[in-house]
């Protein structure tokens, strides 16, 4: 099962020769570090832990009403949405009509490189995590959902990107299983042990930190996908692009949204919010995935980083680049406190 054949991709890739994995070489004018501004003193609690004062969570309270004109209006109504049903054969067709838009699937991926198809599973599985990182949200100071069914605009826009995002993983699933490339059985246990394991990211319940982490991270798949619908459209498939373009848009769309609010927070409370700027720009942003393991190989995330690396879809550079983009979008370096 661990073997990769030229017609079959399976997760534990490092298990193959062919596909064992070389560090890209990045410039070092693209691997510099960007300069951060200088944080003030803080106000938050020690670095054992990064929870807010009640006062701090009150600044969230207050800005119920902006959430909700300026970040709900980012949702897009349901009806309006596109569903993973929209890029797949339509089962309730007649078998034949069925099965031969299947094919032409097939067709269509049969010439997918390998590494393609392993970076592909693997941003795949990072979307299907999606339980752990709403449950990551909702721990979050001030704008969880402390019900399932708040009306707080804050739970609203959590469930409504929660939402969103379960599209993504299912699209990418079902297109991977109908292509006939890949090892779904080692590709679900994965899905199973991540999610089984969570997710290490070291903010505690802070909000201001956590908004940080989801403006990055956003960004971060918008350029994924975004460069995963290039190489397919590159390598023959325009649908699969046509997937990975549709992801990506949605990706842009709420990395706006959280950007706006760090925006705001910057107006409203700018000490605290320069103080987790800079305390997760230095401690540097962990990827949501990193405890991906197949229950095989306990390093499975680096060999994936390693072959989106190589592929340029998601690089070293990539990283210094959206730190720099947030520094100018956020203003950082005008601010004074």
């Amino acid at each position: 099962m661990s073997i990769v054949t030229p017609k079959m991709v399976s997760l534990a890739w490092n298990h193959a020769g062919s596909l064992l994995m070389r560090q890209s070489k990045v410039s070092k004018t693209h691997a510099r570090k960007p300069t951060l501004p200088k944080a003030p003193a803080s106000s938050l609690r020690t670095h054992e832990s990064y929870s807010l004062p009640p006062e701090k969570i009150e600044v969230f309270k207050s800005l119920e009403g902006w959430a909700s004109k300026c970040i709900l209006p980012l949702v897009k109504p349901v009806e309006q949405s596109w569903q993973p049903f929209d890029f797949l054969p339509d089962s309730s067709l007649p078998a034949e009509d069925f099965i031969n838009k299947v094919r032409a699937l097939k067709d269509r991926t049969a010439e997918l490189p390998d590494d393609y198809l392993v970076v592909l599973v693997g941003n795949m599985i990072t979307e299907d995590a999606l339980p752990t990182y709403q449950t990551r949200i909702n721990q979050l100071d001030g704008i969880a959902d402390k019900t399932g069914s708040s009306t707080s605009p804050w739970a609203v826009w959590s469930r409504a990107w929660t939402a969103e995002e379960n599209r993504h993983g299912d699209l990418l699933k079902t297109y991977l299983y109908l292509s006939g490339r890949v090892d779904m059985l080692m590709i679900e246990r994965t899905i199973h042990y991540l999610i089984a394991a969570g997710m290490e990211w070291n903010l505690d319940k802070n909000p201001y930190m956590g908004l940080v982490y989801t403006s990055f991270q956003e960004r971060a798949t918008f350029i994924s996908h975004g460069n995963m619908a290039r190489l397919a459209k590159k390598n023959g498939d325009p649908t699969l692009s046509r997937i990975c373009g549709t992801i990506a848009a949605d990706e842009k769309r709420h990395e706006n949204a959280y950007e706006k609010i760090v925006e705001k927070l910057l107006e409203v409370d700018p000490t605290v919010t320069l103080v987790a700027i800079s305390n997760m720009m230095r401690k540097g942003i962990t990827m949501p995935a990193h405890l991906m393991q197949d229950g095989r190989d306990p390093h499975l995330f680096d060999h994936f980083s390693a072959v989106a690396q190589r592929l340029g879809v998601y690089t070293v550079a990539d990283y210094a680049d959206i730190l720099e983009f947030l520094i100018e979008r956020w203003k950082l370096e005008k601010i004074k406190v």
